[in-house]
């Protein structure tokens, strides 16, 4: 009997190793399913505009695309197009301060601070958050400044073009600088 009891060990000992193996490696494969192909070029594009045709479906987008043919939108429109090549080269523009303290409707006062400038007879919009607007403070209406910019924005809700104010000097010193490495790029 003792004997018998022993060799059931031996016999049940390396089926429980087996199914143990067997459950456990099941579990593995679940878990490591493969991760899907990156999409190629072609199909990137496609999504975007897939995700492009339904926002233009959606209230906002129809909204906006109204807004893109109206007076307003048309006149944002043109504006880009008399800056976009020194926004293209990252050249200087020179401009003059038309406001220190737009702020928009029911707009937070915590909120982001703007500076509008007339270029090239046309006003444009630029950005800034609190703490980056405090480099700008000592700027008031009229003075003459240079600014560069990377891009620029539409908005059906800002009665401008929207440029990104990267740089901004005053009489040949700088006022502003982005600094791109903290944010790369964006």
């Amino acid at each position: 009997m003792k004997h018998m009891k022993k060799t059931i060990y031996v016999l049940i000992l390396p089926l429980v190793v087996v199914i143990g193996l067997v459950f456990a490696n099941r579990e593995i494969k679940n878990e490591t399913k493969p991760s899907p192909k990156p999409l190629s070029f072609a199909d990137r594009k496609a999504h975007l505009v897939d995700d492009r045709k339904k926002w233009e479906a959606s209230p906002d987008g129809i909204k906006y695309k109204e807004w893109e043919v109206s007076p307003e939108g048309k006149k944002v429109h043109a504006s880009h197009d008399k800056i976009r090549k020194y926004i293209k080269a990252f050249t200087n523009m020179e401009a003059v301060v038309t406001s220190v303290t737009f702020q928009r409707a029911n707009a937070k006062s915590s909120g982001p601070k703007w500076l509008i400038v007339k270029i090239n007879g046309e006003e444009y919009m630029m950005q800034f958050i609190p703490k980056d607007f405090e480099q700008l403070k000592s700027l008031k209406v009229n003075d003459k400044i240079i600014v560069r910019s990377r891009s620029a924005g539409y908005s059906s809700n800002h009665p401008y073009l929207i440029i990104s104010g990267d740089y901004i000097a005053r009489n040949n010193k700088i006022l502003f600088k982005r600094d791109f490495s903290k944010n790369k790029g964006c």
